[in-house]
């Protein structure tokens, strides 16, 4: 969905002038994209947009190349230390300042089951739709760091 979404914006910027977020937010609301301001500044963010005097624009012309950004493998490995369950939510623990980071890797990943995540210095609280799914996102996770 997430990488769909990022493909409508792309090729809204590439077509038309977009002035400002609530004018994005509109036009993808018109290619069935209903998305929350939130989702759309990370959007913003993780495409790199820019915006100048004649509104938002890609960086270096249409292309982006995601393949430069690292995946949550390399992120898990490089920040994860541990991840606990309780119930439907899992406590992730980082090095210091690695919450961020894998938080917004784990939220670009739009995992089914991931409803949401809240990061801090060094811990990230990841909320699950239920216990089982909680179990499967932790073995997951367990995987990439170690």
């Amino acid at each position: 969905m997430k990488q769909q979404r990022h493909g409508v914006i792309r090729e809204l910027l590439v077509k038309t002038a977009v002035t400002n977020q609530d004018e994005l937010r509109r036009k993808l609301a018109g290619r069935g994209f209903h998305v929350t301001q939130a989702t759309l500044s990370r959007d913003i963010h993780e495409l790199r947009l820019s915006k100048g005097p004649d509104g938002y624009s890609l960086p270096g012309g249409a292309d982006i190349d995601e393949d430069a950004l690292p995946g949550i493998r390399e992120v898990l490995e490089s920040f994860g230390l541990e991840v606990r369950q309780a119930l439907n939510l899992l406590v992730l623990i980082t090095k210091t300042g690695g919450a961020q980071p894998i938080a917004a890797g784990i939220d670009y990943e739009d995992w089914p089951e991931v409803i949401g995540t809240i990061a801090g210095d060094d811990t990230v609280l990841i909320i699950c739709p239920d216990e089982e799914q909680g179990k499967i996102l932790k073995a997951r996770i367990e995987g990439h760091i170690g």
